[in-house]
């Protein structure tokens, strides 16, 4: 059966996707949607250009009719955050815009996977879970971009200051993908040890200045690089690629996706993220955190954040 993903808004997150899939060689036909027909086709042909040197794939522009038969759909429509801007301010200006994205998605393309990239994503993809379950489509198979580039960013850093493989350090990065995310100390590891045992493995101080660093530059990243060049897309770009991957191979791995939470820490409903199996099926189960009183206060404290700004959004939805 021939992989189709649908890409749904072609600026530089969702475009960056696109050519991210092609890279990898995931998919086969990859269809960019677009307010703006002119950059949506201008980005199709310019990442068309690229499969010569990288896999057979038929990329086009299109219109929601063409989403038909995708098996995914990455949702980067809307406005992009300002220098200095935080994500949930950026709610009010995207909300609007799912309105009408999110119905006509599913109107041609009912089957597939909704995968948001659009901030703040954790509010995003709670307003499309609402507009999906008017077409019956579970939240189950409304997934966030979340925290995984976050969750990157960490491992990333981790594995530099180690001298590492970041691919080996396993460390989850929770909650809102914002400000208030939280960064699970306590159950990081590398080479299934602790990362003080492997600090004296490897002889490297890692203390809680150390912590304090990365956590500060994993919580900033994305102000430092809006500020630098305007916008955040390498990352994401590659994230979502990896979601998609996942998703249309159904590896069945661990990502720290946002999805629905019914009633989290009986205080009621919330979108947020956490570890989760991620498969052809969408979300398909949810890992149990064992965290720290502190982490569990922060993380808590984090879902406060975003409920709070999904409330606000009742009378609008």
């Amino acid at each position: 059966m021939s992989i189709k993903v649908g890409v749904v808004g072609s600026g530089f997150v969702g475009s960056t996707a696109a050519y991210a899939l092609v890279m990898e060689g995931i998919g086969r036909e990859i269809v960019l949607v677009d307010q703006n027909a002119i950059r949506a086709r201008a980005e199709a042909a310019d990442i068309q250009h690229a499969v010569p040197f990288a896999h057979p794939m038929q990329v086009s522009a299109g219109d929601y009719p063409d989403l038909k038969g995708s098996q995914v759909v990455i949702v980067a429509a809307g406005v992009s955050q300002k220098p200095g801007e935080t994500r949930l301010q950026l709610l009010e200006r995207n909300a609007a815009v799912f309105g009408s994205v999110i119905p006509a998605i599913l109107t041609h393309a009912s089957q597939a996977v909704l995968v948001i990239a659009t901030n703040p994503v954790d509010v995003m993809t709670h307003v499309a879970a609402h507009y999906a379950r008017g077409f019956g489509v579970p939240f189950t198979r409304v997934i966030g971009s979340g925290t995984t580039l976050d969750t990157a960013r960490l491992r990333t850093l981790v594995g530099t200051h180690f001298g590492v493989d970041a691919r080996h350090v396993h460390a989850h990065v929770v909650g809102e993908h914002g400000d208030s995310e939280v960064l699970t100390w306590s159950l990081a590891t590398i080479g299934g040890i602790t990362l003080d045992e492997f600090a004296k493995v490897s002889r490297r101080e890692f203390d809680e200045s150390v912590r304090h660093r990365i956590d500060h530059d994993v919580r900033r990243a994305a102000y430092t690089i809006i500020e630098g060049k305007g916008a955040t897309y390498y990352g994401v770009g590659a994230a979502l690629a990896r979601i998609v991957d996942v998703i249309v191979h159904d590896q069945r791995s661990i990502l720290t996706v946002c999805a629905a939470v019914d009633d989290f820490e009986g205080r009621g409903p919330v979108t947020l993220s956490l570890p989760s199996i991620v498969g052809g099926d969408g979300l398909l189960a949810r890992l149990p955190l064992v965290l720290t009183a502190a982490e569990q206060a922060a993380l808590d404290a984090s879902a406060a954040v975003i409920r709070q700004a999904i409330e606000s959004l009742q009378g609008r939805l």
